[in-house]
């Protein structure tokens, strides 16, 4: 049976797009390799990538006790979360619209198959 563990972040204020650039260098990787890469990335949502998947380890360690150096990153997703409409002003007295976008981010951790 292959366990799988959850921690999910929701409305960060970041794209998804941003997200999705280095979702593929952390996926089917050791979370200990996935920790490492994400340490040295300069991308903001890096930083945030690495605080999803220390949580996701404490869930699994809080919930089942399992060895945490067996654990590989299963699969991250970034989907669009609620998007903030903003207006800035220009030229002539108008106003054009600005969209902040946010993301819901998923990690999920499981067991290496033995």
């Amino acid at each position: 049976m292959r366990s799988e563990y959850r921690a999910i972040l929701r409305n960060a204020m970041i794209s998804p797009q941003k997200v999705h650039v280095l979702v593929d260098a952390i996926k089917g990787k050791p979370v200990e390799k996935a920790l490492d890469i994400l340490r040295f990335m300069p991308q903001k949502s890096a930083k945030i990538l690495q605080k999803i998947v220390h949580s996701a380890v404490a869930n699994a360690d809080n919930k089942d006790k399992v060895d945490v150096d067996r654990l590989i990153v299963a699969n991250v997703t970034a989907d669009q979360g609620a998007t903030l409409k903003r207006f800035s002003a220009r030229a002539r007295g108008r106003g054009t619209r600005i969209l902040k976008r946010t993301a819901h981010i998923t990690v999920t951790l499981a067991d290496k198959a033995s």
